[in-house]
């Protein structure tokens, strides 16, 4: 097969303890799945059906740096515990990321009643450790988020709303999930804003570490 100009390399990700790499096919992440978070957002507690969004691939960030984005003045940090899928829609490990989101223009969407793809979906927003294999469900981890070593955010994996076998579940009945499909799995309150020459550290007990500079 010939192609009219050269392919994208295909993205993949690190795992912790191995030669080999984890070859990346979707993103889908998981809004609203702290009760903290949605109180902070302004939202009303409780336990609605989970709803998603996705992120391109190449949205990922391995390199520790994650550029401003243009067209925002307005753009936060959301600490996430991401689940990796591997054959069988099965848990294939975890890691740690951030869900860096355009927070002016998601407003913008969410009045207008259009949908977030400037806000959620740009370049870099992803960035990501490498991940931890670990099959079954991570039930209780503590987490957190600091800005030039101040802490932001912090909660438990446990404090969920809907559980990761809650989320593959849900999800798998809009997508057919496949090996390579990653999950953000939503961000706990302490959301907030961050600016060029920030230094983030977020930290999930038991899963990995991810340091970002914002360039």
């Amino acid at each position: 097969m010939s192609l009219v100009f050269p392919a994208h390399d295909p993205v993949t990700l690190p795992v912790q303890g191995m030669d080999k790499r984890f070859p990346l096919h979707r993103i889908y992440c998981v809004g609203r799945n702290y009760n903290d978070h949605v109180k902070e957002m302004g939202g009303v507690i409780g336990r609605d059906p989970p709803f998603f969004f996705a992120k391109p691939n190449d949205a990922i960030v391995l390199d520790g740096r994650f550029p401003y984005p243009a067209m925002s003045s307005d753009v936060h940090h959301e600490l996430e515990l991401v689940v990796a899928l591997g054959p069988e829609a099965k848990v294939f490990g975890y890691a740690v990321g951030i869900d860096f989101t355009r927070r002016d223009l998601q407003a913008e969407a969410k009045t207008l009643g259009r949908a977030w793809e400037t806000a959620k979906a740009f370049d870099f927003s992803a960035p990501i450790s490498a991940i931890r294999p670990h099959a079954g469900d991570l039930e209780q981890a503590v987490m957190w988020l600091s800005v030039n070593g101040a802490r932001r955010q912090s909660s438990d994996v446990k404090e969920m709303i809907w559980s990761v076998p809650e989320i593959i579940a849900a999800l798998g009945q809009y997508f057919l999930l496949k090996p390579g499909d990653i999950i953000f799995t939503g961000t706990p309150a302490g959301v907030g804003a961050v600016q060029r020459g920030d230094s983030l550290h977020a930290e999930i007990e038991g899963v990995g570490a991810l340091d970002v500079v914002v360039v």
